[in-house]
Order: structure tokens, then sequence, then C-alpha cells
């Protein structure tokens, strides 16, 4: 098979643009010293975090010249993510690092007043503004389709201030903010989305480029720009009493069968992890998360279960994967000492995109409000979000109601709520618990999302004890609560038993998006089902 040289700079999960590469007909030969990438045919840089990290350790490693003597070669380039931005003059993320300079811009960040930043989810790659020699000229890019980003700062796109130097550009919108999605210029084309990550559409891309076929003619009606709903495929994962790993789900986190024995039933057995994750990505999943809920603490953690889980499923899902459970500092069956940010580079190299935090989230909150709010750069969200960019870190918040007759009756922030608690009170705040729901702590939802915003988390998982396996639908008042309190993205769930819960929850909050469990683990709705009734209620989303 014909091959392309990757370079990887410790740039998060590349395992997944490998395994995308592979699956589009070539092989990948790895760039492990400044001298091979003369000689590289095909090169690509991939990219996720922060600007000026890339840079420096481009830059550090030797790596920036014989990247420019590749592209004034003319031998064919490609940037993915950071990778794009590397082309640029330089960027806000770090004013100090200078870019590549083949485009004397330089990039923003997006205004985070009016919608949740990091930009995360599907949007368009959109070419209708230029006129057709340009449009043909970007790799197959369809106006029909929706590609993946994740990303805080942008080019800000500006008609004909890119074109008049020969660029042909793709862009995005985000709120009222245009931005370079796509650049393409003779051998050099760019990405700010991951068509790794981008499912079928960004396999396409990729096969275009390493083709090189610049000018694919595609005669397609072009989707609503803007970002689609997310809809999101969650997988509870663990082991049941044989020791086989099986998808379970539960009713306020009881994944026990009940049999009428006190201890409970066996664990419920829905499915196959990998099996169920390519079936989700088939019916159109965005994107799929795992949640490993016993996090397999006796086994060695080089020989984690969820590692061969995550390798497998990267090679035929290519949606974004997140897995959550275990990701802290620990010691090792033999004695050795492994921090968060080493658990989590194994499962960004085994296929991961995206790293999931519960119960020491929580702890880590409470010790950052102790500490008068100051950071101490040591907690796994801080850790792994300074080295693989704070979109590589999501934390699952578990949040129960706790009713009280008055807001004076607590020092927690209260809603007023519409459903009123067992004596009739007409307030509640809502307490964050740790160890899977099992413990309650005196802490509640908002300091722990604004905290771990401060220490640098990308997204909220917000579950809801009170909601979860009830199939009733989100808890709204919680999700539009925790919105208003903080700038990040936020995922609704627990609750959904229907495609109209899905619907509601984005009618009626500004969740980013939504996520389903059980609906779909007991083939009572598909994904695909729930898009559908979402498109007919003219939302946009990825079809």
């Amino acid at each position: 098979m014909p091959s392309v040289h990757l370079l990887d700079y410790v740039a998060g999960n590349v395992r997944s643009l490998v395994n995308a590469i592979e699956k589009v007909g070539y092989t990948v030969e790895w760039v492990k010293s400044p001298a091979d990438v003369a000689a590289a045919d095909k090169l690509i840089i991939p990219g996720v975090g922060h600007f000026g990290h890339c840079l420096s350790q481009l830059s550090s490693a030797g790596y920036v010249e014989p990247i420019r003597k590749h592209i004034a070669a003319g031998k064919p380039f490609m940037g993915i993510c950071v990778g794009l931005q590397a082309l640029f003059q330089g960027s806000e993320e770090d004013p100090n690092v200078p870019g590549l300079g083949l485009i004397p811009l330089t990039l923003r960040k997006f205004d985070d007043t009016s919608k949740s930043v990091p930009h995360i989810g599907w949007n368009s790659a959109n070419t209708s503004h230029s006129d057709d020699s340009v449009s043909k000229s970007l790799y197959g890019l369809r106006p029909g389709a929706k590609y993946y980003y994740v990303h805080s700062y942008a080019a800000p796109y500006r008609a004909g201030e890119l074109e008049k130097d020969g660029w042909a550009v793709a862009t995005g919108r985000y709120g009222d903010e245009e931005f370079v999605g796509a650049v393409a210029k003779d051998n050099v084309f760019a990405t700010q989305f991951h068509p790794e990550k981008s499912g079928a559409a960004g396999l396409a891309v990729l096969k275009a480029f390493l083709d090189g076929k610049t000018s694919v003619v595609l005669d397609e009606k072009p989707l609503p720009e803007g970002l689609t709903r997310r809809v999101i495929a969650c997988l509870d994962v663990r082991t049941n009493d044989q020791g086989d790993l099986v998808v379970t789900k539960g009713d306020q986190y009881d994944v026990r069968e009940k049999d009428g024995v006190s201890t409970g039933g066996e664990v419920r057995n829905l499915g196959k992890p990998v099996d169920m994750a390519k079936k989700y990505y088939e019916q159109g999943a965005d994107e799929v998360t795992f949640l490993n809920i016993t996090s397999f603490r006796n086994c060695p953690v080089a020989d984690t279960p969820m590692l061969e889980i995550l390798r497998r499923t990267s090679e035929t899902v290519f949606v974004p994967l997140t897995i959550g459970g275990g990701i802290r500092d620990t010691v090792d069956t033999d004695g050795t000492k492994i921090s968060a940010l080493d658990i989590a580079k194994m499962y960004f190299k085994s296929g991961a995109d995206k790293v999931s935090i519960g119960s020491d989230a929580v702890l880590a909150a409470e010790e950052y409000y102790k500490r008068g709010k100051i950071l101490d750069g040591t907690t796994a969200i801080e850790t792994i979000s300074s080295a693989y960019g704070n979109q590589a870190v999501v934390v699952s918040v578990d949040p129960k109601r706790v009713y009280v007759s008055s807001p004076e009756a607590t020092s927690h922030h209260t809603v007023e709520t519409k459903s009123p608690g067992p004596n009739g009170e007409k307030y509640c705040w809502y307490q964050c618990t740790i160890k899977g729901g099992r413990e309650g702590r005196d802490f509640d939802v908002i300091q722990l999302v604004q905290a771990v915003e401060a220490m640098g988390a990308g997204e909220i998982l917000l579950n809801c004890i009170d909601k979860d396996g009830t199939n009733s639908g989100f808890d709204h008042e919680l999700i539009n609560d925790v919105k208003a309190a903080i700038k990040i993205p936020v995922i609704a769930s627990s609750g959904a038993g229907n495609p109209g819960h899905f619907g509601e929850v984005f009618e009626q909050t500004s969740a980013d998006a939504a996520l389903g469990a059980g609906m779909f683990h007991r083939g009572e709705y598909t994904v695909r089902q729930v898009k559908e009734h979402l498109r007919e209620r003219g939302l946009l989303v990825r079809i």
C-alpha cells in the first residue's frame, strides 16, 4: 500500500488518524527525527491543544525548517486542527510563539459572551461564497456534510482576504462569527476540523488529499450553516460476575437485576462494548462515551481492559470517543506511582479523544475553595488540560436534589423549582456526590462547575441522580442553572426515554449536546430516530 509520513509531537489522539489513514488504503510511516521529513513525500501534521505548546515542540525538536523546506519543494502537506493553525503568523493563545507564517494573519479566541467556548461539535466547511474554481480545489469537501471541530481559537474569515493570496477557503459559522474551516493552496491543505473524527465525510476528505484529488466536483445541496445539535451515545462498562466486560445500565446507578435477593441479582448485561459502539456510530451518533464504572482497580494500568476496548473501537468508529473512570493519580499493582496525566496519555494513545473525570474533580474543587480559589497546578484537570488542551477534559457531575423551604434555609445556591419536594418545598439545591452517587458532599453543583472551569475543564457532562433510569426526560432546571453559571459547553445527561425528550432539552435549555443510554441499549429507539425527530422539529442535526 502507498504510505504517508505522520509527525506526532505528542498531539493527543493520533491512533484514530492512523486508523483512518489505513481505512482509506494507506500505511503510516512515522517521522522520528527532522531528517525523516526530507524523505517524506506526503506529510501530515495533526494537533490538538495549545498553539504555543505545538509550535514550541516543533521548534525545539528542530522540525520548523524541514517542514518549510518540504512545503517549498511542492510536496503534499496537510495540517489538522493545530496543524492548520501552525500555518498562520501567530495566535492570541500564545502571542510570544510565532507560527510558520505562510498565512500572515493571527488567530483569535471565539467570543464567549453569547456562546460556549471551546467550540465543540459538527459544523460546516462551506465553500458557497467562493467561485467554482476555488470550491473545486478543496479536496471534495461536501456542502451537504458536517465536520467535527474542537477548538477555542480560530482565524476570522473576511471575504477576499486569503483569496487574494491564492488560498482557497472553506468556512464554518459559530454564532455570528464566520471562521476559517479549511484552506488549500498548491500542495498545501489544512483543516481546522478533524477529518478522522468526521465520519464518512471526513474519511472522503482524507482520501482525496492522499490520492492527490484536489478538484473533486460535487453536486449536493448545502446544509444550513452553523453548529449542529449533538446526540451522544453513552455506554456504562464494567466487569460482570464472570469477569467479562459488558455494557450495563441501572436505575439510580444500581446495575444489578432485581431477583428478590437482598444483595441483588446478576449484573445487567446489555451487550459487548465494541459491538455496541460500532452500532451507534452506524446509526449516526455524534460521539460515543465509555464510562468505566468499576475502573478495573486491580488491573495493572498498562493492561487495563478499557485500553483494548478503545483500540478496537477506534478501528471502526470515526467520531470522538470519550473515556471516563479511573483518570486519577494511582499506584499500579507493582507499586509504581502513575499520574493522572500518564493514564490519560495511555487512553489517548489507544484511541480516546477526551477523558472524563468524576469523583476526583469534586475533591479537587473542594480543595480549590479551601485555598481561596487558588490553582495549585497538580490536579488531574490542570495537568491534562495544560498538556492536551481543555477540550480534552470533561468533568462528569453527579448531583442530586436537596429540597429546602427557602433559599435562606441553606448556604448553597438554590433554584425555585416547578417540581416541589415531598413536603411541598418550592426550592432545592443540587448536592454533588462521589463514588458513583453513593456519597454526598456539602458542596453544590454551581460551586463545582465554576471551580473545574477555572482549573481548565473544557466540557461538563451533567448527570442527575434523581432522573437516572426514570425515562422521564432531562432535568431542565438543573441544565439551565449550570449553563448560566459557566461558559464551557454542557452535555445534558440522565432521564432520556424517547426522542421527544431530546427535542425538549434543545428547545427549552441551551444545552450544547444531549446524551442517551438505556433507551438505545434496550433497542426502544435508535440514534437515527432521535435525529430524524429533531430534524422534524426544525433543529439542525447531522444525518
